[in-house]
C-alpha cells in the first residue's frame, strides 16, 4: 500500500503543487486504488495458487481444483507404492491412458489425470498428472502440461 500511495501522491503532485492537499487526497485515495486496480492486476498477472493436502473426497468432487493438490501428494509420496486398485478408490476411474509407440497399444500401467487449469492472464495450458505403475503398485507420479483445445461444430460433424 506504501507504494500505491507514493505513486499516487507523485501523481497528483503533478496536478495540483500543493502538499498537504495531495498529501489527504493520496491517502483516502490509497485503499481504493490497492483494492480495486493494483490487487486485481497483480492477481491476474501472475499464476499464484494455493497449495493443499491431497484429500480423496475433493480430488473426486472438484476435478477443476486438482491442480492445487498435486504439487504436495507429488512432494510428499502419498500414492508411491498402493496398488491399482487403492489408487482407483481414492481417485476414481483413470481419465485416459498413456500411448505406448512400442506395443502400438494403450499402455494399461500409466494412468492420466486431468488437475484443471492454473489462474493467471496467459495461461493457455491445462495440468495433467501421470501415475506409473510397476508389479500393481504406483512408483511415480509426472505432473505436465497440455494445450487447452476447444472442440468446434465443424469438429463434430
Amino acid at each position: 500500500m506504501i507504494i500505491v500511495f507514493v505513486l499516487l501522491f507523485l501523481f497528483l503532485n503533478t496536478v495540483d503543487k500543493r502538499k498537504w492537499l495531495t498529501a489527504i487526497i493520496s491517502l483516502v485515495l490509497t485503499p481504493f486504488v490497492y483494492f480495486y486496480m493494483f490487487y486485481p492486476f497483480i492477481n491476474i498477472v501472475s499464476n499464484y495458487h494455493h497449495q493443499k493436502y491431497f484429500d480423496s473426497e475433493a480430488w473426486i468432487e472438484k476435478p477443476a481444483l486438482r491442480y492445487e493438490m498435486i504439487d504436495e501428494t507429488i512432494a510428499s509420496d502419498t500414492l508411491v507404492g498402493l496398488s491399482k486398485q487403492k489408487v482407483n478408490e481414492l481417485l476414481g476411474n483413470y481419465e485416459w491412458l498413456s500411448w505406448d509407440d512400442a506395443k502400438k497399444a494403450h499402455d494399461d500401467n500409466k494412468w492420466n489425470y486431468g488437475l484443471g487449469i492454473e489462474p493467471g492472464a496467459f495461461n493457455d495450458d491445462k495440468e495433467c498428472v501421470e501415475i506409473t505403475f510397476e508389479n500393481d503398485k504406483v512408483v511415480s507420479l509426472k505432473s505436465y502440461q497440455e494445450k487447452i483445445t476447444y472442440e468446434t461444430k465443424d469438429e463434430e460433424e
